[in-house]
C-alpha cells in the first residue's frame, strides 16, 4: 500500500506547466492517459475515453497552458467547446478528470469533496460480460461473477441471436453481427433490418436459458442489441419484457427523443440511454421529455466528474435513476468512483475489464491494499485527489503497441503519442482563434 502523495499548502499559486499523455492497452482496448503537471512539482491523473484519439486532449494544452488547476469550472468553460458527443468529448473530459485530480491533491482533500461531498462509502459495480452464442455458456459466465462478488450484471442480447437461424432476421446480409457488418455505421432507422417473429423466439429462449441458470435474485441488464428501428426494438422489448431485465439500454440512437418516448411507452422494462451524450444541455431533450428511464451517462463523453453530477442532480429531479458507463482503466474508474459517490439517485458503476489479469496492476491506491473491486464494489477513498498513483512498471509493460481490434477487428487506428509520458512540446502554441459565439 502506498501513502505517498504529493500536495502544497499554497493552491493560489498553482500553474499547469506541461501536459503529457501515454497510450496503454491490449486486445481491443486502448486507453490514453493524461498528465498534467503544475510548477509545484505535483501533477494530476485523467484518461481520454476508450478507444479516442490522445489529439482530442493534445488539441487543449496550449489553451490550459500557465492557468491555475484549481479553477476548475474556469477551464472547463474554456475548453468545452472543443468536445463533442461519442469519443470528441474524450479530451474535454479527459483534463478535467486530472484537473479534479490536482485540485484534490492541492486542498488535500479527496475528488468527491469538490462535487460536493459523499452519499455512500462504497460504489455498487455492475459486470458487463463479453459475447458467447451458447446461452448455457454465458450463463455459466454470468454465474461465476455472482460467486466472484458482483450483484449486478450485464450481457448483449442482440439481433445476432437471430441471425444465426434461418429466417430469423430480414436482410441479414446487412446485419452488424460480430460489428464487422456495414450497418455498424448506419444509424438503426436507415438499415433496413427487422427480426421475424421466430427470430425474437430464439431470442426468447437464449434469455430465458440464462435466467434459468442465474435465476431472478441478480439485477440482469441488456445491451447491444443491433441497428434496427423503433418498432422492431418494440417488439423484442415486449417479448422480452417477462424476462425482468433490468433495463433494455441504446435499443436505438439517444438523439432520436420522440421514438425513444415511444418505446419506453411500450415496453415495461425500464429502457437507457446516455454513454454518448456531452454535457447537461446533451441530455435535457431526452429528460425534459420523460423519455428514458435510466440515464446512463460515460463521465469520459459526459463532461467529467462535475458536470456529471449536474446531470445526475437533473435527472434526479425528473425521477430518473443514475448508472454509470465505464469501460477505461482503472484511472477512470476511480473517477467514476468519486463521482457515483456524490449522486443520491445513483445505481451501479459499469465494468469492461473484469477478465484482464493486469487491470488492477495499472495503478496503486493510495489507502487501500488489495485489488480496486472487492465483491463487487469499490470504496470510495479519502485521499487527496482521485486517490491512485500509477504504477510505473506495469504501465511501460503494458503500452498500446497496435490498435488493431479496437472496437471491430475490421478497423485500424495509430497509436500517438508513443512512449511513456513523452516531450508534448509541439502542442504548447496555439493556432487559431476560436469562439463559439460572436
Amino acid at each position: 500500500m502506498s501513502k505517498k502523495i504529493k500536495s502544497f499548502s499554497n493552491p493560489s499559486d498553482l500553474k499547469i506547466t506541461d501536459m503529457r499523455i501515454t497510450v496503454i492497452g491490449d486486445g481491443g482496448w486502448r486507453w490514453p492517459i493524461i498528465k498534467i503537471y503544475t510548477n509545484q512539482g505535483i501533477y494530476g491523473l485523467g484518461e481520454v475515453r476508450d478507444g479516442a484519439s490522445a489529439r482530442y486532449a493534445l488539441s487543449l494544452k496550449s489553451r490550459i497552458l500557465g492557468e491555475n488547476p484549481c479553477d476548475i469550472d474556469k477551464i472547463f468553460q474554456k475548453i468545452k467547446q472543443f468536445g463533442g458527443h461519442g469519443r470528441l468529448g474524450g479530451g474535454v473530459c479527459g483534463v478535467e478528470m486530472a484537473l479534479c485530480d490536482l485540485a484534490g491533491k492541492a486542498f488535500g482533500v479527496p475528488a468527491y469533496m469538490l462535487a460536493g461531498g459523499k452519499y455512500r462509502d462504497k460504489v455498487k459495480v455492475y459486470a458487463d460480460t463479453p459475447v458467447k452464442k451458447d446461452p448455457e455458456e454465458m450463463g455459466k459466465a454470468l454465474l461465476e461473477r455472482v460467486k466472484s462478488g458482483f450483484e449486478f450484471l450485464k450481457m448483449d442480447i442482440g439481433l445476432w441471436i437471430a441471425a444465426e437461424h434461418k429466417n430469423g432476421v430480414v436482410n441479414k446480409n446487412y446485419i452488424d453481427v460480430g460489428e464487422t457488418g456495414e450497418a455498424n455505421n448506419i444509424m438503426h432507422p436507415f438499415t433496413g433490418i427487422q427480426v421475424s417473429d421466430y427470430g425474437i423466439s430464439k431470442m426468447e429462449e437464449y434469455v430465458q436459458t440464462v435466467r434459468d441458470i442465474i435465476g431472478y435474485e441478480i439485477p440482469l441488464a441488456s445491451d447491444h442489441f443491433g441497428h434496427m428501428g423503433v418498432e422492431n426494438a418494440i417488439r423484442i422489448g415486449k417479448a422480452l419484457d417477462k424476462f425482468s431485465l433490468a433495463w433494455y439500454e441504446d435499443m436505438i440512437p439517444w438523439q432520436l427523443v420522440d421514438q425513444w418516448k415511444m418505446l419506453k411507452n411500450r415496453v415495461d422494462t425500464p429502457v437507457c440511454t446516455g454513454e454518448d451524450i456531452y454535457c447537461k444541455e446533451g441530455f435535457e431533450p431526452l429528460v425534459e421529455s420523460r423519455a428514458i428511464s435510466v440515464a446512463h451517462p460515460d463521465l469520459a463523453t459526459s463532461g467529467g466528474i462535475i458536470e456529471t453530477k449536474r446531470i445526475a442532480d437533473y435527472c434526479r429531479d425528473a425521477g430518473i435513476p443514475i448508472a454509470l458507463h465505464q469501460a477505461g482503466s482503472p484511472i477512470v474508474a476511480m473517477a467514476n468512483v468519486h463521482c457515483a459517490a456524490t449522486i443520491d439517485n445513483f445505481i451501479a458503476l459499469e465494468m469492461h475489464s473484469v477478465d484482464n489479469p493486469w487491470w488492477n496492476d495499472l495503478v496503486k491506491l493510495v489507502d487501500q491494499d488489495g485489488p480496486m473491486i472487492k465483491d463487487g464494489y469499490i470504496n470510495v477513498t479519502n485521499a487527496p485527489g482521485l486517490g491512485i498513483e500509477l504504477n510505473e512498471d506495469a504501465i511501460k509493460e503494458h503500452l498500446a503497441e497496435s490498435s488493431y481490434g479496437v472496437h471491430g477487428k475490421n478497423r485500424k487506428f495509430s497509436i500517438y503519442p508513443k512512449g511513456y509520458f513523452e516531450d508534448t512540446s509541439e502542442w504548447d502554441e496555439l493556432d487559431s482563434h476560436d469562439r463559439t459565439w460572436s
